[in-house]
């Protein structure tokens, strides 16, 4: 066998032409401008699609099992879709109303509270070294005249938030966009696979069928699991807070609910607000916040994870926390939303890759 015939040579000629291209493409990025328009501008409908497919196809599946036409199945999918985003907006939105306006109706007394601890530690500030009595001294004074000169702005700024969150998922719900691709996905996935199939050689088809089946198990079982998870620990966090009687407790259950998406960093994220909330309704409050969210965190981890999702990312919580470190700094949330499904997806691909090549 000569060298141009060698696997190892054929692997690195192959680097080596990515590598040129790669090369190329960055010295002439004006090329690729108007593609990275285009996957900038359909990456979120495609995204919201993806997730609601994932999420309907189990319906869609079980009723055409009952000899259900999949059109008609696919319809059933999208009333299911909007009775739920009802149901959620008449019985969940009064009460998430009503504990936002309560919260900026408390929040002065809130600011005041911060501002007394604050002239507490002024007036008792000699007890502490000079330099520590200089460092407080500067920063509770800033301190005060952000909170005295802002108060307003803050309340403003947190309806302003969450009118824009709410402005924002209504638009993305009802971009006509959204369900156009929902319906394609549900109605012609099953055509997906053998049409990618085709585009290799014969002897490789039923390698690259194989290879997209385990990837579209993984991306079912991360979305499905994660999605089901997230609700349990916001129900938890919900069960849990109403016992200590935590004001704004479905807000911040359900604040605990979507940032339980992201992963290893969501559980931190979550209790900082209901932490704070509890420091101010009683200090011991606080305490029952993080044994709450410690229980949920242990139940969530040891029993609920392990029997929805299983095994099947089989990533290690080391390499989670390098992926979410490394996602983080190069794209910020999204990427540390997306590494893991995507990093997951890539090793679904490199290890059937390489058993082919062993297989040759």
């Amino acid at each position: 066998m000569s060298m141009l015939e060698k696997r190892w040579f054929k692997s690195m000629v192959g680097i080596i032409l990515f590598l040129i291209i790669v090369f190329l493409l960055n010295k002439n990025q004006f090329i690729l401008t108007p593609i990275v328009v285009l996957l900038k501008t359909i990456f979120l409908p495609f995204v919201v699609a993806g997730i609601l497919f994932y999420l309907c196809r189990p319906l869609v599946a079980l009723l055409e099992k009952k000899k259900v036409p999949r059109w008609i199945a696919i319809l059933v999918a999208y009333a299911a879709i909007i009775l739920f985003i009802y149901g959620i907006i008449r019985l969940v939105g009064p009460v998430i109303n009503d504990q936002l306006e309560r919260f900026v109706d408390n929040l002065p007394v809130m600011v005041s509270t911060v501002m007394d601890g604050v002239k507490y530690v002024q007036e008792n500030r000699s007890t502490f070294p000079d330099f520590v009595q200089e460092a407080l001294l500067t920063a509770s004074t800033e301190l005060e005249t952000r909170l005295e000169s802002n108060v307003g702005n803050i309340a403003n700024g947190i309806l302003g938030v969450f009118g824009w969150i709410g402005g924002f998922i209504n638009t993305i719900f009802y971009l006509v966009l959204v369900p156009f691709i929902l319906f394609y996905m549900l109605k012609d996935s099953h055509r997906f696979a053998p049409s990618v199939a085709a585009l290799f050689p014969q002897s490789k088809r039923e390698h690259v069928k194989n290879i997209l089946k385990e990837m579209d198990k993984t991306i079912s079982t991360y979305i499905q699991g994660q999605m089901l998870v997230s609700v349990i620990v916001g129900v938890l966090l919900y069960i849990g807070y109403l016992i200590i009687d935590l004001n704004y407790s479905l807000v911040l259950a359900m604040f605990g609910m979507f940032t339980n998406v992201i992963p290893f960093l969501g559980p931190y994220i979550a209790v900082v607000p209901a932490f704070l909330v509890a420091l101010f309704q009683d200090p011991i409050m606080a305490l029952y916040v993080a044994i709450i969210m410690l229980v949920a965190q242990q139940i969530e981890g040891n029993i609920i994870s392990p029997n929805i999702m299983g095994k099947t990312l089989k990533i290690h919580p080391l390499t989670i926390i390098v992926l979410i470190l490394s996602a983080g700094n190069f794209m910020g949330i999204i990427g540390i939303i997306f590494v893991i499904p995507a990093y997951s997806i890539a090793k679904v691909l490199v290890v059937n890759i390489v058993k082919i090549f062993k297989e040759e």
